[in-house]
């Protein structure tokens, strides 16, 4: 259990007061054959109707498959939005500040600063594993979030759960756990902690293993008491028809969806040994994620050499601990080979 934890207290009176905005669709529950109420056309169904604005059946799909309650999934237009919402919900522009590992998951940092609040970095140790009495030792009063992303980007490792449960329980605020690679980990999922920590927010994504960033469709999983903060500051129809559509079609295709993610466990563990074997690596780092971090022996000059070739991965050589670092998704053999003989193509100076 978390330390004397009191949602109403965290959330910001603004928020607590506010009166959602609401449609005849959230209002009426039954059937109907006749709808003149949002000044939609008549014309071309389905598409000239708004969509559900809670998602409702999409969540009943994912509660079987995520083994939580449909009433504690909140959807959102990607993993994005729900980590705005956590700010717009619980801190307090100008006052309340929120704590995060450092090197970890950019838009943490760039939603706090579009939402004037402070954003406090503690840094990983050195193997990049996570001190949980460093994150809890830089909160303060004014402290309303921790952000822990496991397996965690750029480092590509996952923390281990009693470290997290530490800053859980000796933490009074909300803690949220981004696990948008975790269908790649070992490691168990943080969602079966939601009955013990009611101070716990669990991110999830169809982005990554699921194979849809393009669609952008993101999940909170949390109380029903969170969520219903959620519900009341999202926008009315944030994830539309078209997205609904597609995420129940591809629930569908789970068995496809794991053959993928056993093909890119495969093909990590072959592009590690491969990358390992050329002069021009000097160090792989261990990875819970469908990428590889990579010390190089100059970063900088493989990274444009590998663009010349068309071959784009990601620079993290001025990311904080990750100094001469080049970040390397997964890919299929193809794109992994191109990617290994573009590195052992490089000349050493």
């Amino acid at each position: 259990m978390s330390k004397s934890f009191n949602l109403s207290a965290l959330v910001r009176s603004n928020i607590l007061s506010l009166a959602p905005y609401s449609s005849a669709r959230s209002e009426f529950s039954g059937s109907a054959s006749v709808w003149l109420d949002a000044n939609e056309s008549p014309y071309n169904g389905p598409y000239n109707r708004y969509p559900d604005p809670l998602q409702k059946q999409v969540k009943e799909r994912l509660s079987a498959i995520k083994g939580v309650d449909a009433r504690r999934i909140f959807l959102g237009n990607g993993s994005d939005e729900c980590i705005d919402l956590v700010y717009r919900v619980f801190c307090e522009p100008h006052t309340d500040n929120v704590v995060a590992i450092s090197p970890s998951y950019g838009m943490y940092e760039v939603c706090a600063d579009i939402n004037a609040v402070a954003y406090r970095k503690v840094s990983l140790a050195a193997d990049f594993d996570l001190d949980a009495d460093a994150l809890l030792a830089a909160t303060d009063a004014h402290t309303k979030v921790i952000w822990i992303c496991s397996p965690n980007n750029p480092t590509g490792n996952a923390f281990s759960a009693e470290a997290i449960e530490k800053v859980l329980s000796g933490f009074s605020g909300i803690v949220v756990v981004d696990e948008a690679y975790a269908d790649f980990s070992s490691q168990p999922s943080m969602l079966t902690r939601l009955d013990v920590y009611p101070n716990l927010i669990v991110l999830q994504t169809f982005s990554k293993a699921w194979g849809s960033a393009g669609v952008r469709l993101g999940m909170a999983m949390a109380s029903e008491e969170i969520l219903s903060l959620f519900n009341k500051v999202k926008y009315p129809y944030n994830v539309n028809m078209l997205t609904q559509e597609y995420a129940l079609r591809h629930i569908d295709r789970m068995p496809e969806v794991e053959q993928w993610i056993n093909s890119i466990l495969s093909e990590r563990s072959r592009l590690i040994a491969a990358l390992d074997a050329l002069p021009q690596v000097v160090h792989i780092f261990a990875s819970d994620a469908n990428f590889v971090l990579v010390l190089v022996v100059d970063a900088d000059g493989i990274y444009t050499h590998l663009q010349q070739q068309g071959i784009i991965v990601r620079n993290r050589n001025k990311v904080e601990k990750c100094l001469g670092c080049l970040r390397i998704t997964v890919g299929t053999p193809e794109e992994n080979n191109a990617v290994i003989n573009g590195i052992k193509s490089y000349d050493i100076k």
